[in-house]
């Protein structure tokens, strides 16, 4: 372990990892110099991991709950600027009543409880989604908490709820149209950088896509997650359901994005032009 006068700190860039065939303990160090700045997760098992306790659905979503709380902490000690966690999809609408109702109380029970620690770890809390279709209780909750934590300058905990990726792309385009449509804009003006700025992304700057996605519980597809900010992001898939993803889990999934070399369509090593 590296000496830091931040103890806490320095615990998180050294971690065990456990080779659950052999038993085999590797120590493995992070780069503190390549921690992604972008970091989003896809939380899914939530249902699987009570099931297999034999609990209600609505278990594994409380418990779920509670990993938010030990992967924001830990994500912003680790130097991640920005964590975008996928909380509600616009085709969740399509679970029984009981569960979607219980999602939408989620909310409500996190803020009121998490904000003092959010504000205490300096972290800033935004989200991104249709949320003026939430219940009034839900928006509300979702308002005082990005009121509450503005003056916090660490990371950003980007809340993607009641979001969809085709959605947003298709709002983001029926906006430049209504743009060309009025005469201030010229078609051939739209570029990359034009559709950026009208994702709901589109506040966090060069921070807007995710170095790393994260999918939880064994599932490997988008479901319709950040569709356009996702085109040269690192995915992990772990198979560990979200209510046991855990700190070391987040290091382990950093430690392999730190073993990738990002091209960006380019290859390994291109000579330097002249």
């Amino acid at each position: 372990m590296r000496g830091c006068k931040d103890q806490w700190r320095c615990a998180v860039f050294s971690f065990s990892k456990k080779d659950q065939a052999t038993g085999e303990v590797t120590e493995r160090q992070l780069d503190d110099a390549n921690i992604p700045a972008h970091v989003a997760i896809i939380m899914d098992g939530n249902g699987r991991w009570a099931q297999q306790r034999h609990l209600p659905r609505i278990a594994g979503h409380k418990q779920g709950m509670n990993t938010v709380k030990t992967v924001a902490k830990a994500a912003s000690h680790l130097g991640v600027k920005v964590l975008t966690l996928y909380a509600f999809s616009t085709e969740n609408w399509k679970r029984p009543t009981a569960e979607v109702n219980y999602l939408m109380k989620l909310p409500v029970d996190f803020f009121g409880t998490f904000v003092p620690d959010l504000i205490k770890n300096n972290i800033r809390v935004k989200v991104m989604g249709y949320t003026d279709q939430l219940p009034v209780a839900t928006q509300k909750a979702v308002k005082d908490a990005i009121a509450d934590t503005a003056e916090c300058t660490g990371m950003v905990l980007n809340f993607a709820l009641n979001y969809g990726g085709r959605a947003e792309i298709v709002t983001a385009v029926q906006t430049l149209a209504q743009q060309v449509q009025a005469g201030t804009l010229d078609p051939a003006a739209i570029d990359d950088a034009a559709i950026d700025d009208q994702l709901m992304t589109s506040d966090l700057g060069d921070l807007r896509d995710p170095d790393l996605l994260i999918r939880t519980s064994g599932e490997e597809r988008l479901s319709n997650f950040m569709l356009w900010q996702v085109a040269y992001s690192e995915f992990v898939f772990t198979q560990q359901h979200w209510p046991d993803f855990d700190q070391t889990a987040l290091e382990e999934a950093i430690y392999e994005y730190q073993q990738r070399h990002r091209r960006y369509g380019g290859l390994a090593s291109e000579p330097e032009k002249k």
